[in-house]
C-alpha cells in the first residue's frame, strides 16, 4: 500500500492532534453554514443546555455561542484542544458561557433530558452516525434539537476509487435518503437536511493546511511517520477536488419526539 493510500486511522492520534492543533477548523464547514444550520433550531433561552461534542479546538463552538442563547459545553477527547478551546472562549469573552471538557462521546456525562441542543460538527463519525443518534439521544429533552455534518454520498452510484477510499475511511458513509431514514429510527422527527457548499472543504478546510502542512514539515524534518501523513491530507484533498460531485458533507437536524 502506498503512503498516500494509507487510511487516516493506520496515523498516531498525537501526530494527527498535533497537526490539527493548528487550524481553526478540524474538519470541513463555515460559519455561515453554523448560523445556517442553527436557524432551524428553535426555543433556545439563555438557560438551555447546549452540547458540542467532538469539539475540537471549538471553530464552529464560539460561531454558535455568538449566535445563540444558553451555557455551552464543548468536549473533546484531545487536552490539547481542549486547552486552545479555552483560550478560543476566552479570547472571544465568552468565557462565562462556553466551558470545554475532555471527554470521550461514548461516556458522557450528562444527566437524562439535562440538554437543548447537542451540536457535532465533522465528528458523529468517530463513534458512528446510528450509534451517536441512539446513545446521544436520552440526554436531549423531548423536543430538543440535534444538529450534526456527515459525510454522505449524493449519488447511487460511484467510480470504483472513491468508493474504495470511503469504504476504508469511514464504511458508515451513505446516501442522504438513508441517513434521514437512520435519524427517524432513531428516535427523532427529521427536521431538515442540506449539503455543505464546496467552500466548505476548500476554503474553510483545505486551504488553511497548506500553510500548517510546511510548519508541521519543517518541525517534524526527517520523521517519515509525520511525512506519510501529509501525503495522507494531500492525497484526500486531491481526491475532493476529483470526485466532489459525488460525496461530500450533509447537516442533518433532528427533533426528538
Amino acid at each position: 500500500m502506498s503512503e498516500e493510500n494509507k487510511s487516516i486511522h493506520e496515523f498516531d492520534l498525537n501526530l494527527i492532534c498535533d497537526y490539527f492543533s493548528n487550524l481553526e477548523r478540524q474538519g470541513p464547514g463555515s460559519p455561515e453554514i453554523t448560523i445556517k444550520a442553527l436557524s432551524f433550531v428553535d426555543n433556545l433561552t439563555p438557560q438551555s443546555r447546549i452540547a458540542d461534542i467532538g469539539c475540537g479546538t471549538g471553530g464552529q463552538t464560539m460561531v454558535l455561542a455568538r449566535h445563540a442563547p444558553g451555557q455551552i459545553t464543548g468536549i473533546d477527547l484531545f487536552p490539547t484542544f481542549i486547552e486552545l478551546f479555552k483560550s478560543n472562549a476566552t479570547k472571544h469573552n465568552l468565557q462565562d458561557r462556553v466551558k470545554g471538557i475532555v471527554g470521550s462521546m461514548d461516556k458522557l456525562h450528562f444527566q437524562n433530558e439535562e440538554l437543548d441542543l447537542i451540536w457535532s460538527e465533522g465528528a458523529i463519525y468517530n463513534i458512528g452516525f446510528e450509534r451517536g443518534l441512539k446513545e446521544w439521544r436520552p440526554f436531549l429533552k423531548t423536543g430538543g434539537y440535534i444538529a450534526v455534518t456527515e459525510a454522505s454520498w449524493f449519488t447511487e452510484d460511484r467510480p470504483a476509487e472513491i468508493e474504495a477510499f470511503w469504504k476504508d475511511a469511514y464504511p458508515g458513509i451513505d446516501t442522504i435518503p438513508n441517513k434521514v431514514a437512520q435519524m427517524q429510527k432513531a428516535g427523532y422527527m427529521p427536521v431538515v437536511s442540506f449539503i455543505l457548499p464546496e467552500n466548505c472543504w476548500t476554503e474553510h478546510f483545505y486551504a488553511p493546511q497548506h500553510a500548517a502542512q510546511d510548519i508541521f514539515l519543517k518541525k517534524n524534518a526527517g520523521n517519515k511517520t509525520a511525512e506519510d501523513f501529509i501525503a495522507n491530507q494531500r492525497h484526500e484533498e486531491q481526491l475532493y477536488q476529483k470526485y466532489k460531485a459525488y460525496y461530500g458533507y450533509a447537516f442533518y437536524i433532528g427533533k426528538k419526539i
